[in-house]
């Protein structure tokens, strides 16, 4: 069975980079990325500290949830990173910086 996206979609967009290696997909975060990514960390935070005071586990439970927060919005960030250079999002910005 074939998972590659690529194999069966087509991008809309100009395609940067067919298959980004992990340094130039972080590279090419944004501050919309990062933004995205302190979000979901904040939120998770404080849903793991409020979900902590019954059992009296605060920050354990917290520091649990910012963990879980971290590593998802890092995904979520690096998808749309990805899917920017790859073409399957909008890339105005990305195809000026590396069309050059």
């Amino acid at each position: 069975m074939n998972t590659d996206i690529t194999a069966s979609v087509k991008p809309e967009y100009p395609v940067v980079d067919r298959n980004p290696p992990f340094t130039k997909t972080v590279a090419n975060f944004n501050a919309l990325d990062y933004l995205r990514l302190f979000t979901i960390t904040g939120v998770s935070v404080t849903v793991g500290y409020l979900s902590g005071i019954k059992p009296n586990i605060r920050g354990p439970s917290m520091v649990t949830g910012g963990l879980i927060g971290l590593m998802g919005g890092f995904m979520y960030a690096y998808q749309n990173s990805a899917g920017r250079l790859m073409g399957f999002f909008p890339n105005e910005q990305e195809v000026a910086r590396y069309k050059k």
